[in-house]
């Protein structure tokens, strides 16, 4: 029976920052299941419309991905998904292999980073793998995308755990809570005199270019620097993390084995 690996994630227009964290997560995914073909999907239509028009390249949704697999005669199909919550970006992969499922002898699907506790944890030790040398009076901060579903309560979650384990991290959101006034105004408070800025997301690309490191009046650099709190932004994003690769990892195998 012909065995395939589909690897879904957000997508991302920058090539180096493709190659440093989608095709890194890629290669190790494929690499834990040898017996399987790797194919790419990407969830963003405007991410895949972009590389059509200006690179000619032509990168699937998950479910052309899988009508396509099916045609060429792949029964044994393991999705797992690069997303770091489960929103509704997830949400949208599941309902479409639902609908696909009677296609296959048999679909299994990896759940995103943050879908159990013992993630959380997980992650934290990852984070603070790749966290910089910090001074008592420093943390750093991470930007999360955050989300209009239910989901984004995962960013509050795993910021909490931060605070209630002393653990020198905080966690805000773009598009959701916690918002980054909520995080000046804790950290002042606290008497933090510097902060180190790193993405919550898989590839450090527009929102953590722009939203996060940029000198726009409203980008997070900004505004902690106007707060009389020195922010140093890091452009890495976590599928550049050994540690969180390794999570995703293990998120397929956990799926294929109960399947």
């Amino acid at each position: 029976m012909k065995k395939a690996l589909l690897v879904v994630s957000f997508g991302t227009s920058y090539p180096e920052t493709c190659e440093k964290n989608i095709v890194a997560c890629e290669r190790e995914l494929a690499a834990s299941c040898p017996d399987r073909d790797l194919f790419r999907a990407f969830t963003s239509g405007m991410i895949i419309r972009k590389l059509k028009s200006r690179d000619g390249l032509e990168i699937d949704t998950p479910l052309e991905a899988l009508k396509k697999l099916a045609e060429q005669g792949y029964q044994d199909v393991a999705i797992q998904s690069l997303h770091i919550i489960n929103g509704d970006e997830f949400e949208k992969i599941e309902h479409e292999v639902q609908s696909l499922r009677p296609l296959f002898t048999r679909l299994t699907i990896g759940t995103p980073l943050l879908s159990g506790h013992h993630d959380y944890v997980r992650l934290m030790q990852a984070l603070e793998q790749q966290m910089p040398a910090l001074n008592a009076d420093e943390k750093v901060v991470f930007m999360g995308h955050g989300a209009s579903h239910h989901a984004f309560a995962a960013y509050a979650c795993l910021d909490h755990m931060m605070s209630v384990q002393r653990f020198p991290a905080r966690v805000g959101a773009v598009e959701s809570y916690p918002e980054v006034g909520v995080l000046i105004d804790s950290l002042s408070q606290e008497g933090v005199r510097g902060v180190h800025l790193m993405p919550l997301m898989l590839v450090a690309g527009d929102h953590a270019i722009n939203d996060m490191a940029s000198d726009e009046e409203d980008s997070w650099k900004t505004l902690f620097n106007a707060a009389g709190i020195p922010a140093t932004p890091w452009l890495n994003g976590l599928g550049e993390n050994p540690a969180v690769r390794a999570m995703f990892v293990e998120h397929l195998q956990q799926s294929l084995e109960v399947a």
